[in-house]
């Protein structure tokens, strides 16, 4: 990518940040809901952790990546919600007609969406250790699974993206996300070791992005690191993010000849 093309891709991401922090219900609410997932599944499945399997002494800490990654996949998927917006305001046929690098008006939604996950998983890491959450991994881990939850959530943002400029409406966003929410999440190891889920499910979350992300993070975080299921995982998400972002890019292409 071109130095311009990268000056642009800041100049709209900038964009993009500002007309998050102008919607203060928005920043108050991806703090406060992962608050209340902690506090509610936190003392609800507190006495799970003693079935073992956990790697953990208190579900707590078992819980944190598991919040830090379901946050991410819940607040991405409504990505396409804004694109429709731009689309329906007319916003973004107008940016059709400037010389915008057009990689730069869809890269610009990705480090946007990709910049408020990390700010958000910050966050929830710090409640999680305010309520008494330990982090035996260290800076190292809570780095890995901050970087694990923005792929996850670049994977699934320019999916939804991509749906957002294909469907062209808003009730289909809606019902696609909240068809795959739930079983995304409990199809795989957000809240219940893998040793304590049927085999079924196991097999399934070997396949569930959302599962990838939460082994990277936890195998960092743990005090004995597997480094090698963090860069198996983190590799198959760095892939999956790659190929998702091309896709929604070829989907914006298609959207551009269609105006």
């Amino acid at each position: 990518m071109s130095s311009e093309a990268l000056t642009q891709t800041w100049y709209m991401t900038q964009r993009q940040l500002m007309s998050v922090l102008r919607q203060p219900a928005y920043v108050v609410f991806m703090l406060i809901q992962p608050a209340i997932w902690l506090f509610l599944f936190g003392n609800l499945f507190k006495k799970v952790v003693e079935l073992g399997g956990f790697g953990t002494t208190t579900y707590l800490d078992y819980l944190v990546p598991g919040i830090v990654v379901m946050s991410a996949l819940s607040s991405n998927m409504w990505a396409g919600m804004g694109t429709l917006e731009e689309i329906e305001r007319g916003t973004l046929n107008r940016f059709l007609t400037t010389p915008v690098s057009r990689s730069a008006l869809m890269n610009a939604n990705v480090v946007q969406q990709g910049l408020t996950t990390a700010v958000q998983s910050a966050l929830i890491i710090l409640l999680g250790k305010l309520g008494g959450a330990d982090y035996p991994g260290g800076a190292a881990g809570l780095v890995v699974l901050v970087v694990a939850a923005s792929l996850l959530g670049t994977v699934f943002g320019a999916l939804s993206n991509a749906v957002g400029m294909l469907v062209r409406e808003r009730e289909s966003i809606i019902g696609i996300n909240t068809f795959l929410l739930l079983p995304l999440t409990f199809l795989s190891s957000a809240f219940m070791a893998p040793s304590q889920m049927p085999a079924w499910m196991r097999r399934i979350a070997d396949f569930n992005p959302l599962d990838w992300a939460m082994v990277a993070g936890r195998s960092a975080m743990a005090e004995n690191p597997d480094w090698g299921d963090v860069l198996t995982r983190g590799g198959a998400l760095l892939a999956l993010a790659v190929a998702t972002v091309w896709l929604s890019t070829r989907t914006f292409r298609a959207y551009q000849r269609s105006v």
